[in-house]
């Protein structure tokens, strides 16, 4: 199987002067943990990811008001991305050497077609595969990656 065939298709985007407000209302109604932070609509090529982890420890933690910043200044970059044509074998080392739940998914040109999530894993992959991501992703994280705006 390949990633495009589990993908989220045509995700919900942003760009970095989206407000977090609006970034979290996206996650609401796309029932989403995440929003990948484009260069702009037309093209989409992503930049970075905003979480609703990166929203509470990037803001809310240092007591900044999430409606005063916009996704690029809490957005996690570089974005770890995965090929449309990927295995899911490669996607799941992916998400593992990244440590990262999620990740959107790029076509031959570079732009965001979509995104997979361990829960897609989940209801694809043999169990094997699924509990290898689950059990890598979430160990401890060695390095926090970010854009350096906090």
């Amino acid at each position: 199987m390949h990633v495009q065939e589990i993908m989220t298709r045509d995700p919900a985007c942003c760009t970095r002067d989206t407000r977090i407000e609006e970034v979290a209302r996206m996650m609401r109604e796309h029932d989403c943990g995440g929003i990948p932070v484009v260069l702009n609509a037309d093209d989409r090529v992503p930049l970075g990811m905003v979480t609703d982890r990166d929203i509470v420890v990037r803001t809310v933690a240092h007591g900044r008001n999430p409606l005063d910043l916009t996704a690029g200044q809490v957005m996690t970059s570089p974005v770890v991305t995965v090929s449309d044509d990927a295995s899911l074998e490669e996607c799941s080392r992916r998400l593992e050497e990244n440590q990262v739940r999620r990740a959107p998914v790029v076509d031959g040109e570079g732009r965001c077609c979509g995104i997979v999530a361990q829960a897609d894993l989940a209801r694809s992959a043999p169990g094997t595969l699924t509990a290898e991501v689950v059990r890598n992703v979430s160990q401890p994280q060695k390095t926090t990656r970010t854009d350096g705006a906090f």
